[in-house]
């Protein structure tokens, strides 16, 4: 039961800490809101006192996105509340109705079509539908294909020819007294010319839904049962009919992918994630049957543990109207306080939800199914921002604002560095241009000079190596010039050697204070600064930083600039990974073959493809190396000879 605030509830002056004591210490929603009275966020907590004290602490140690809203909010207003419970809908409520800026929301990743059946009309019909759900209207799905939809609904017909027309034209050919095509192909009974029964009408809607519902077993032995007693009738065109029906709802039923053995009812949730976006997607199994997914997007405003973010996801899934919560829900990660998400769940269910992460079986595997569909969702929703012209266009003159650059960032060049324990040493450039990556232009570095675990010595080799390659480009152009051979191959071959198209605008360099200043030594060095502007980007906290500023540049969460850096220091350190697990890989699968008497390249290529892996090779006994007939005996007692001294080997293949 919610109570009302109590006195003292609101706080003027959110920037100073309110008295402890003026704060109840018992479970609420709390509201924090602008100067305009906007609500910028909306929180719950078990112990009001406990939680909201902790936003009072040094801005520097609250999360950047906290510490944000902090600094836009004047004041905090709260409820108190009977239980957790409560809390938890008193703030599912809130956050519905005033959609703050700083609380994460679920977004549509599409529109996913449902098929609606409108059962409060006097002849109900079945129809394709998107958008805001409707009174008075029973959904299934939602579908993730259009036009798989339409061909599963037109299977059904077969079997239930309810109406599909709308409204005007069915009232068209009830006042002709007509009916319309679909009743001379069977794909309706006609109500509209009162061909059928208001009874016979009611039950065909029924087994639809039942069959949409997953409740297929029924209908099948209906059908079955009727089609056996119109044959032994002898009404032979009647139990065709029912013959064409059933198998027109096998077919349909085909359509639904098969789970479980058991006909129970459950959601399955899959979530992948980055630091600032999320893709969720969702099964839904009714009968033991997938019947409907649906997917959605959401920008994580908020500082959320895993299990912080489970529990939202939980609330925006089923705590829209209309939304059906089944018997049993699967998710990666147990919600926080999963107890009182539960006891939500089952009141508006109406009867006992379970939780639970699936462990093994056909579960385990259908929820890793949902989980790749997430991950391939949120590939696309990237790609369908990197690809929006408009929005590279603001994430470029955004970026160019909030860095305080001289011009648009037109080409942006980032460098990264990896290694394992100071082995394998590597460098990597990524490059975009206008916001888009442009893989010709990516360079990859062997960091020669540097013999231990030196971030900074790698990145200063690896910066001077490209930009003195620019002075050295340069140079040549202008002997070029001045010479004025006008030899054409020569020409061919200096363009075939150059390096730089031009430039970038920017250098980014992943990392923070310490990368930023080898970068601004390195150009200092070659006489770059004034022409290469120069930034680092934290990746703790998102953080850009700037010669000159001894303060970090926060980007706002959710800007084109924000996503755009992102994107290219993720690709830099996703391209400087693969490198070194290239040179790695070949150093260790290479190197116990090499200088080996008698070991050539063609054989040890043979000895891999035969042995599957140098581990395999390394457990082989000297009968086996012997056995091979391709093998001289000299070679075979030189392997084992070189794998004696390096103990024993498990065999894997």
């Amino acid at each position: 039961m919610l109570r009302a605030a109590q006195p003292g509830a609101r706080v003027e002056g959110v920037k100073v800490r309110p008295p402890t004591s003026s704060i109840p210490d018992a479970p609420g929603s709390y509201q924090f809101l602008d100067a305009d009275g906007r609500v910028l966020y909306v929180g719950k907590a078990k112990s009001l006192r406990h939680r909201l004290t902790n936003y009072w602490a040094d801005p520097a140690a609250l999360a950047p996105r906290t510490a944000q809203m902090m600094a836009h909010a004047e004041r905090v207003e709260w409820v108190v509340v009977g239980t957790e419970v409560d809390a938890l809908i008193l703030e599912h409520s809130l956050i519905q109705a005033h959609r703050p800026r700083f609380n994460s929301r679920l977004k549509d990743d599409k529109s996913y079509p449902w098929l609606a059946v409108t059962v409060s009309d006097e002849w109900p019909r079945p129809v394709v539908f998107r958008g805001k759900k409707r009174k008075g209207v029973r959904y299934f799905g939602p579908y993730g294909h259009v036009g798989a939809l339409r061909e599963t609904l037109d299977l059904l017909l077969r079997s239930f020819p309810i109406r599909t027309c709308s409204d005007a034209k069915f009232k068209r050919h009830a006042r002709l007294g007509r009916p319309c095509l679909l009743y001379d192909i069977e794909r309706c009974s006609g109500p509209c010319v009162g061909a059928v029964e208001p009874e016979r009408y009611a039950q065909m809607v029924e087994d639809l839904m039942g069959f949409l519902s997953g409740e297929t077993a029924p209908v099948v032995a209906r059908l079955r049962a009727e089609m056996e007693e119109a044959s032994d009738d002898l009404e032979f065109e009647r139990a065709a009919r029912l013959r064409d029906r059933l198998v027109a709802v096998h077919k349909a039923a085909e359509t639904q992918q098969m789970v479980s053995e058991q006909a129970e009812d459950l959601d399955l949730i899959g979530v992948a994630d980055d630091d600032f976006e999320a893709a969720i997607q969702v099964f839904h199994v009714r009968r033991g049957r997938v019947v409907g997914r649906s997917g959605s997007v959401a920008d994580k405003v908020e500082d959320f543990t895993p299990e912080q973010f489970m529990g939202r996801v939980l609330q925006e899934l089923y705590g829209t109207p209309g939304a059906e919560v089944p018997r049993r829900v699967l998710v990666p990660v147990l919600p926080e306080s999963p107890d009182v998400v539960t006891a939500w769940l089952s009141g508006l269910r109406g009867g006992p939800v379970r939780l639970g992460i699936p462990q093994r079986g056909e579960k385990r595997a259908l929820h890793e199914t949902v989980t790749r569909n997430a991950a391939e969702d949120l590939t696309r929703h990237r790609l369908r921002r990197s690809a929006d012209h408009n929005a590279r266009s603001r994430a470029l003159t955004e970026l160019e604002a909030a860095l305080d650059l001289s011009r648009s960032p037109l080409r942006i060049e980032c460098f990264d560095m990896s290694h394992l324990q100071g082995t394998d040493y590597v460098g990597s450039m990524v490059v975009f241009e206008d916001g888009l990556a442009k893989k010709s232009d990516y360079r990859r570095f062997v960091v020669k000079s540097v013999g231990g675990n030196d971030d900074y010595a790698a990145m200063e080799e690896v910066l001077t190596r490209r930009f003195a390659n620019l002075l050295t480009e340069r140079a040549e152009s202008r002997t070029r010039r001045d010479s004025a051979t006008g030899d054409d191959l020569t020409e061919r071959r200096m363009a075939a050697r150059k390096r730089f198209a031009y430039p970038p605008q920017l250098l980014l360099l992943d990392g923070g204070k310490g990368q930023l200043a080898v970068g601004v030594r390195v150009l200092e060095s070659l006489g770059l600064s004034d022409e290469i502007e120069i930034a680092s980007l934290a990746k703790q906290f998102e953080e850009v930083f700037r010669p000159g500023s001894g303060e970090p540049i926060r980007i706002p969460r959710g800007s084109e600039a924000l996503y755009l850096l992102q994107r290219v220091r993720d690709e830099a350190h996703r391209f400087a990974i693969t490198f070194h697990r290239e040179r790695r890989g070949r150093r260790m699968t290479t190197s116990l073959l090499d200088d080996v008497p008698g070991l050539g390249p063609a054989r040890k290529k043979r000895l891999l493809a035969t042995f599957g892996s140098v581990r395999a090779l390394r457990a082989a006994t000297p009968e086996e190396l012997a056995a091979l007939s391709w093998l001289p005996d000299t070679v075979a007692a030189a392997l084992c000879e070189r794998f004696a001294g390096l103990g024993p080997a498990r065999r894997t293949g």
